[in-house]
């Protein structure tokens, strides 16, 4: 283990933004924490880096507690959402400052920066100004500029908070291709969850300053551990249930569940791929309230006459129009029984 976190705990005002979190990072793992706004993502990535003290628990890098170590004496690298390079300095400049800082010969910078451009794709930019670079090439420089001395672990807050989506699909890619190639060890905070999954080996989802869920990509997606992760993700159809055998009574009337699911009062979730549109009078009658296209798919919004909403999963030339009756009909393999203490 690379980084251990033990009960740690930070407090604003009496209020714990953190609150008693146990967390562990092996080498060469990639750790994305993802979590909404306030969820305390943002100042647990602060207290490993040594920049928010901690009330409460500890910070431990390669076994040894890291209390009262100043920041920069961590060796870890940090990457901002606002990348925060310094415009005086032309790119190679920003690239060896932790160089400079550790003690490096010019003619070891010099090799260094080299390599690092190469890697990120900005072979021979050395010498460009700052201020001419576009946000994508900024963010290049900074991830080199953070890998430049080459630290225990690399921290990144937001990274790609800033560009547009198109880029940042385009540097997720890149990034995990890199981390990989170099076996960096990645601690990663963001609240984009399509982010998170193409990036991390596991991902941690954060709520109120606890840690809800961690796993594995697959398995938060296919299994969220509870209501507030399902709808964080986007799962919108959630409902209470109660279980008996094989079956679940719900607002939507009695729908399959799987083998194994657990008996009695829970929370159910049914993904919109488990929602299957079929005539009017052979299924749960809704009408199609809404739809919105989302690029590989139509999301079509049902409104069952007395029960929630339903969003269903619809090829682009099978999907009904708005005000359109149909039936429904459900999928166990696509419902999930939730953890009930949720």
């Amino acid at each position: 283990m690379l980084l251990g976190l033990e009960g740690a705990t930070v407090r604003f005002g009496g209020r714990a933004v953190l609150d008693a979190v146990d967390l562990s990072v092996a080498e060469h793992e990639v750790v994305c924490v993802l979590g909404p706004s306030g969820s305390g993502k943002s100042t647990l990535l602060r207290a490993v880096a040594g920049l928010q003290p901690l009330d409460a628990g500890r910070v431990s890098l390669d076994g040894r507690d890291q209390a009262g170590v100043p920041a920069h004496r961590r060796g870890v690298g940090l990457m901002f959402q606002d990348h925060q390079l310094f415009p005086q300095r032309d790119v190679a400049g920003n690239v060896a400052f932790g160089l400079r800082m550790h003690g490096a010969s010019k003619a070891q910078q010099a090799a260094r920066v080299g390599e690092l451009l190469e890697l990120v794709g900005l072979p021979g930019a050395g010498r460009r100004a700052v201020a001419a670079l576009s946000g994508g090439e900024q963010q290049r420089v900074a991830l080199a500029r953070a890998l430049a001395p080459r630290p225990r672990l690399l921290m990144l807050d937001e990274p790609l908070g800033q560009l547009d989506r198109s880029l940042r699909e385009r540097l997720v890619v890149e990034l995990r291709e890199l981390f990989t190639e170099l076996g960096t060890t990645v601690l990663a905070v963001t609240h984009d969850q399509g982010e998170a999954f193409a990036l991390a080996d596991r991902v941690v989802v954060m709520r109120d300053g606890r840690i809800a869920q961690s796993g594995t990509p697959l398995e938060v997606w296919q299994r969220p551990a509870d209501e507030f992760v399902a709808r964080f993700l986007g799962f919108d159809n959630v409902v209470p249930a109660t279980v008996v055998g094989q079956a679940a009574d719900t607002a939507w009337g009695k729908l399959p569940v799987p083998e194994d699911a657990p008996q009695g009062a829970c929370t159910l979730l049914v993904r919109p791929a488990g929602v299957r549109l079929v005539a009017p009078e052979d299924g749960l009658r809704c009408t199609v309230a809404a739809r919105t296209f989302k690029g590989t798919h139509v999301a079509v919004h049902l409104q069952p006459e007395d029960a929630p909403r339903l969003e269903a999963a619809c090829a682009l030339r099978e999907a009904p129009g708005v005000g359109d009756e149909v039936g429904v009909e459900f999928e166990a393999a696509e419902i999930v029984v939730l953890d009930r203490s949720a």
